[in-house]
């Protein structure tokens, strides 16, 4: 049966209205943020569990890991554009380059901790404390700080203190997990904040400044007892903590990485044992609690302990083990 006029023109109005709502999903589709490949392969070795910041324009990497039959290597790379990468030293004096501890703090870069010779005989952790002004020159504040040997640990510059949080004093023996904080003005005194936070004893897991508070998240244990967490805590001081969630919406893991990026706390990637795989799921959150998953049109391999870096108003990644070992470098810009 033929339309009548009005009613065509109702029908017509309805395909020009459903015709838009495509069109405009369409376009918001086209605005969504994606990750972009900026090199493949950088000029330093693929490698994991290395040191990183960001310091005087530069993205910063400082040793890592290669395998768990060789020392950690001692080099310390810099770049303006996570293209071009420029070696700064091939052996810096600090040797527990495995899972350190790093951060920017009094307009200098920080090395602590870390663990040294993977499964070798002498392996070990440490509780030296290094610090340099360019990458190639570094300085000893203390051979042994306050806190005891560790690696995997937490570390935040907040409110003009250096803060260590948690850790393990062994990557494959065993060793203990801690809980305790330790904070410092100058990186050679170091006063205990708690013996024991709120949260479990645990290694692996990240710590941000974020909301003005000290964020704890995720992390636990490798070998030989596995467990992972996906809880959240913050801090006001380092010594009262208070859950924000016991369960976030990532599943638990450990060797994620983390960041604060367009005021929002951002979880990256990690592994698992129970489902034994790598992630590479991205989420974030305004408030610790509630956490959205990132989706995007194109992303990097599921990978853990990458670098992660927040740079030039973007989010970027680097090196990191996807099996295998990478040094691919990756940006991410959210309007």
């Amino acid at each position: 049966m033929p339309l009548g006029r009005s009613r065509y023109l109702q029908f017509a109005c309805l395909l020009v209205a459903a015709g838009l709502a495509i069109f405009g999903t369409v376009a918001v589709l086209g605005q969504r943020p994606t990750w972009t490949l900026m090199t493949p392969q950088a000029a330093w070795q693929p490698r994991d569990s290395q040191g990183e910041l960001v310091y005087g324009g530069r993205m910063w990497i400082f040793g890592g890991w290669f395998d768990s039959y060789s020392a950690p290597p001692r080099d310390v790379w810099s770049s303006a554009d996570g293209k071009e990468w420029v070696k700064v030293t091939d052996t810096a004096p600090w040797k527990h380059s495995d899972l350190p501890m790093t951060v920017v703090h009094n307009d200098r870069m920080w090395l602590m901790g870390g663990w040294y010779n993977g499964r070798l005989p002498g392996r070990e952790a440490s509780n030296e404390v290094w610090s340099s002004e360019n990458g190639a020159d570094w300085t000893l504040a203390t051979s042994a700080a306050g806190w005891s040997p560790r690696l995997a640990a937490g570390v935040v510059a907040f409110k003009g203190r250096i803060w260590i949080l948690g850790g393990a004093d062994s990557y494959y023996d065993g060793g203990q997990l801690r809980n305790d904080v330790w904070s410092s003005v100058d990186g050679t005194h170091w006063v205990q904040a708690t013996a024991s936070a709120g949260w479990s004893p645990r290694a692996y897991h990240q710590a941000a400044v974020f909301n003005d508070r000290i964020f704890v998240f995720g992390g636990g244990n490798y070998v030989p007892d596995y467990h992972a967490n996906n809880d959240v805590w913050s801090s006001a001081d380092g010594i009262t903590w208070r859950q924000e969630t016991a369960a976030a919406g990532w599943h638990p893991r450990l060797w994620f990485s983390a960041a604060v990026y367009r005021n929002r706390l951002w979880m990256i990637g990690g592994w698992s044992d129970k489902p034994y795989k790598n992630w590479g799921d991205v989420w974030s959150t305004r408030d610790g609690r509630t956490w959205e998953k990132l989706k995007t049109p194109r992303a990097w391999r599921a990978r853990h302990e990458h670098s992660v870096f927040v740079f030039q108003d973007k989010l970027w990644i680097a090196g990191g083990h996807a099996e295998p070992l990478n040094s691919e470098v990756w940006a991410l810009h959210i309007r």
